[in-house]
């Protein structure tokens, strides 16, 4: 009975030292989870607060773009507009005032009349004549037929100099006559030059007395007996008329 009451005391104060530890371990914990958070704290305070200061800088630094953006570029696009709009004017003045020297020059000079005289459009003599009251004999057609212009022998890559100044009224290409051109020459009078090739001319432009028409090409299909040769026909009011008629001697 003596030993059993030696051990009770013994085994309350066992008891007693463990739940001190256990405490104590206890209360350690939560002095280290508290200084843990604590600092998790003030990492997290800092960080938000340096989010926001960079935050800050982002959003001024897109402010000061945006209102740099609003100063400049509208002011920029306005000097483009202006540049644009200057250079298109002098542009268009400048085609005006050709527009407007070609017409007066045509206006001026472009003139023709029963009493006006034709140079010769070629370097060669006359192949087949002008005949339209009666028929001539073609060659290389094998058949007598009429003949509205003057076939004029020549030379491939000669140059044909206009008759007499015109604008050109027609470009077309045939079987016949080949590349052809035909100059309003004034009054009712057109001069048509057939037969040729590399003609640097276009519908519109003014050609002086004696200017470049075109250079004579090989012979089409239908003259190719009579060889080259230009292809000249003068017309009155669309009819043709004889060009010997206003040939200079």
């Amino acid at each position: 009975m003596n030993k059993n009451n030696n051990e009770k005391p013994f085994s309350l104060k066992g008891k007693g030292a463990a739940v001190g530890i256990v405490i104590c371990f206890v209360a350690v914990i939560v002095m280290v989870g508290a200084y843990t958070f604590n600092n998790y704290e003030k990492k997290m305070d800092a960080q938000l607060a340096k989010a926001e200061e960079e935050t800050d800088e982002l959003t001024k630094e897109k402010s000061e773009a945006t209102t740099t953006n609003d100063i400049v570029l509208p002011e920029a696009e306005g000097n483009t507009s202006t540049e644009n709009d200057t250079e298109d004017s002098e542009n268009s003045t400048q085609d005006d005032a050709a527009a407007d020297a070609n017409t007066a020059g045509s206006a001026a000079e472009v003139y023709f009349d029963a009493n006006s005289l034709l140079t010769w459009p070629a370097s060669g003599a006359v192949l087949i004549n002008y005949s339209m009251d009666q028929t001539v004999y073609f060659s290389t057609l094998e058949q007598y037929k009429y003949n509205p212009a003057l076939v004029i022998g020549g030379e491939v890559g000669e140059v044909i100099g206009a008759s007499a100044a015109g604008i050109v009224s027609n470009i077309e290409q045939t079987a016949q006559t080949g590349i052809t051109v035909t100059l309003d020459m004034g009054n009712g009078y057109s001069a048509v030059y057939g037969q040729l090739k590399e003609v640097p001319l276009e519908i519109g432009d003014y050609v002086a007395a004696g200017e470049t028409v075109g250079y004579m090409s090989e012979p089409t299909k239908y003259y190719s007996v009579e060889g080259p040769n230009l292809y000249f026909e003068l017309l009155k009011d669309g009819n043709p008329v004889n060009p010997m008629d206003f040939m200079e001697s």
